[in-house]
């Protein structure tokens, strides 16, 4: 069972969204490598940045999965850069913003295994501490956050309300089985239901 999982996952694809498919993937070995082949590859930097911010480093693990399938390399059509595809104008740019710095992390910066993989993780921990502070249940919280960071929290939370407050409250409301039913049916972003699958697909295989 475990290796059909697995098998399903990787036909379905590492990236998140059809347009991060890119040209280096041939490059590396670690393309499409199963999860736990991933994580392995990367486990110095992973557990480094798991501890400095305070997030789960099997999350950051399935989603460098997902998103590259361990290839550091990666660019994607949309400019999404390396192991967590990050894009420096979004992601990127608030990351440094959060940490005092001016402008935006080079594609150079980002393609560094150990500089991609820290910004990513600080990404994850700003979207847990700010957009989607408040939510109580962790299962919840992690799914919250593997769509905010395929798709931005804002589009998330306004499937509930455009108060942060009030989606905030709703979500808290929901069971774990019904907030994933509730992406899968409201959520604006097609293939957000999709990653939101895939990575907890990783997430448990890791």
């Amino acid at each position: 069972m475990r290796m059909l999982v697995l098998s399903a996952l990787l036909l379905a694809g590492c990236a998140s969204k059809t347009a991060r498919e890119t040209h280096h993937e041939q490059q590396t070995p670690l393309t499409k490598a199963p999860p736990a082949r991933v994580s392995q590859a990367w486990s110095m930097f992973t557990e480094n940045a798991a501890s400095h911010y305070g997030v789960d480093q099997r999350l950051i693990n399935a989603i460098i999965s997902v998103e590259s399938g361990g290839d550091p390399d990666v660019i994607s059509r949309s400019n999404a850069v390396g192991l967590m595809q990050i894009k420096a104008s979004t992601a990127g740019r608030e990351v440094y913003r959060a940490q005092g710095r001016h402008g935006q992390p080079s594609t150079r910066e980002l393609r560094d295994p150990a500089k991609n993989i820290d910004i990513g993780t600080a990404y994850i921990r700003l979207l847990q501490q700010r957009q989607l502070a408040g939510i109580r249940n962790p299962q919840t919280l992690r799914d919250a956050t593997i769509v905010a960071y395929a798709n931005g929290a804002g589009a998330l939370l306004r499937t509930f309300s455009r108060d942060r407050d009030r989606a905030i409250a709703m979500i808290n409301e929901m069971s774990p089985e019904e907030f994933r039913r509730h992406v899968q049916t409201k959520h604006p972003a097609a293939q957000a239901p999709r990653y939101l699958w895939k990575v907890n697909t990783a997430y448990r295989t890791i």
